[in-house]
């Protein structure tokens, strides 16, 4: 009679060997979760970035609520005169329609980019840049009149609060230098579609993470518009 071989007993994992195991996948450059490292890593930096700008809002917050002076109204500090008549937020207002017009652009050029249409997609791509150059134009526009027009500095503010003016350029400027950084990304990711350059691999994630970028920088204006413009 053949002697029976008895299936082979299964080691018990320990919490060394899985660490040993999670130390090999990330070491050999090994796909550790379902999803790409360039995706995984724009979120990572979208994380980093919300911090930032929480910190930076929740001073503005403490600062506003805790100066005694009088804290300038932004219904009157951006207005606008048009047809002898002083309207209130009324650039704000276009600004922000632009910067959300500019997600749904972007987000149909994601969805071209996955269907490989690469014409629309570098196309509307373009669009989003557009947007983001108009954006930026009317905020320097907005800078402008509060320099030359209405004498506000960082250090100093002739309505009020001193503080106003520090807050202000300090947070809309490094959201600026955002929309301006992703205006930059998406010329250059719409130009290498339009050139054909992910055709041959066939994959257009690129434009889905900086699709990623640009509805977070979009996603931030709304919360600076409500709490700059609104509050």
């Amino acid at each position: 009679m053949s002697a029976q071989l008895s299936p082979p007993q299964q080691v018990p994992e320990t919490p060394a060997t899985a660490w040993r195991g999670v130390v090999a996948d990330w070491s050999s450059d090994r796909q550790a979760f379902q999803v790409s490292w360039a995706k995984a890593m724009m979120w990572i930096f979208l994380l980093s970035d919300t911090f930032v700008f929480s910190c930076f809002l929740t001073g503005y917050m403490t600062v506003r609520m805790g100066t005694p002076a009088q804290w300038p109204n932004p219904s009157e500090v951006f207005a606008l005169q048009i047809g002898g008549a002083d309207i209130p937020l009324i650039l704000i207002a276009i600004m922000t329609f632009v910067l959300i017009t500019s997600s749904g652009t972007m987000a149909m050029a994601v969805n071209f980019a996955y269907r490989r249409d690469r014409r629309r997609t570098a196309l509307l791509m373009f669009v989003t840049a557009a947007f983001g150059l108009m954006f930026v134009g009317m905020q320097a526009f907005e800078w402008t009149k509060l320099i030359v027009e209405e004498g506000v500095r960082p250090w100093g503010n002739p309505m009020g609060a001193a503080q106003f003016g520090s807050t202000f350029f300090m947070i809309t400027g490094f959201h600026g230098l955002h929309v301006s950084a992703g205006v930059i990304y998406l010329l250059v990711v719409a130009t290498r579609v339009l050139r054909g350059r992910y055709e041959h691999s066939g994959n257009y994630q690129i434009v889905e993470i900086a699709g990623l970028y640009w509805h977070f920088v979009d996603l931030v204006w709304v919360f600076i518009f409500a709490l700059f413009y609104l509050w």
